[in-house]
């Protein structure tokens, strides 16, 4: 199956896959020094297969490696930054929140010279999978919202705008080795920034990025079900609609569908990969209840621009969990495109 040959209502997830188990055990022995460099790259690889092979087995059509190389979706990434120092976190008692977190000063102006590590994870992806997939990387807001304005830089826009460089360095090369089809993740932070502003950050990020779909996945946070912002996406249109995107991922699930019918209410051109998975929820939707969410979101959206996906990536959940979660969410895109062609999907 390519791209081209997908179905109506095409399935796929946002990025992150379930942590295994022997995952978690294996990132202990990593940290306390316990495993070499061939020893990282065997369980980096497995880890790799093992959620690719989940995606495939639930009938999902455009796969992800599941992120599992990187830890904490943004934490892994500050390794291949130069040009910054860490800061202890603000906060380490109690339940882990976005302070808990280690931030970071810059020194200088920030530079990745040797890249943020997607190469290597395309280059595996390739040989494990013959399905369609996408590559994620982090938004360069999201990225910027661990680093403190100084140094060069009077505050987060500069510090994003250089990011922004950085990333799309980043998508030239995935696009030139063969990747057709990349995401970008912001986490919607609406205090921070109006929707004009991240409408030009997100397009220095695909500036002559030549590939078959641009994606830009924007929720409201995942980190242990706390949000980061005002959980409403109006702020962002009509602007969101002048962006470089050729879909746009929303989460709807979690909030009881709230604003599926944004796409009617302003005329959007885009795609919309529709959130119909609640990952705040620990319980397995049933496919007819994925199917109504879908039927919903169709009194906005024409079917031929509507995507099926999670509200977010899995990595919150158990594995058993979320490898239901998107059994349930294929059966229900079935249902409803076996309405839609007037026959068994």
């Amino acid at each position: 199956m390519t791209v081209s040959t997908l179905p109506i209502l095409p399935t796929t997830v946002v990025g992150s896959y379930a942590i295994p188990a022997w995952l978690w055990a294996a990132w202990e022995k990593i940290e306390a020094g316990g495993f070499g460099r061939m020893d990282v790259a065997e369980t980096e690889n497995d880890a790799v297969a093992t959620a690719v092979r989940d995606q495939e087995r639930a009938g999902i059509d455009l796969i992800s490696d599941g992120e599992m190389r990187r830890q904490g979706f943004i934490v892994s990434i500050f390794k291949y930054f130069h040009g910054l120092t860490p800061i202890e976190p603000r906060r380490k008692v109690g339940v882990l929140s976005y302070d808990g977190h280690v931030f970071y000063e810059p020194l200088e102006r920030i530079s990745a010279p040797d890249g943020l590590g997607a190469l290597p994870e395309l280059t595996y992806l390739k040989q494990v999978t013959t399905r369609p997939f996408k590559i994620t990387l982090p938004g360069p807001l999201t990225l910027a919202t661990q680093v403190t304005k100084g140094g060069p830089y009077r505050d987060r826009f500069e510090i994003a705008a250089d990011l922004a460089t950085i990333i799309n360095r980043e998508l030239r090369a995935l696009a030139a080795a063969g990747a057709d089809n990349l995401q970008i993740d912001d986490v919607y932070q609406s205090f921070m920034m109006e929707g004009k502003r991240l409408v030009e950050l997100y397009d220095r990020c695909f500036d002559g990025v030549a590939v078959t779909r641009r994606f830009w996945h924007i929720c409201f946070g995942t980190l242990d079900g706390f949000g980061f912002g005002e959980r409403s996406y109006r702020p962002l249109f009509p602007a969101i609609s002048s962006a470089s995107a050729d879909q746009l991922v929303f989460e709807f699930a979690n909030r009881e569908m709230a604003e599926s019918d944004l796409w009617r209410e302003f005329d959007c051109g885009k795609e919309l990969g529709a959130g119909v998975l609640d990952l705040k929820n620990f319980y397995v939707e049933s496919p007819e209840l994925v199917a109504r969410r879908i039927r919903r979101l169709l009194e906005s959206v024409p079917a031929e621009r509507l995507w099926i996906n999670p509200d977010c990536g899995l990595a919150r959940l158990p594995r058993h969990l979320a490898f239901a979660k998107l059994q349930a969410l294929v059966a229900g895109a079935k249902q409803v495109r076996a309405e839609i062609t007037g026959r068994a999907a």
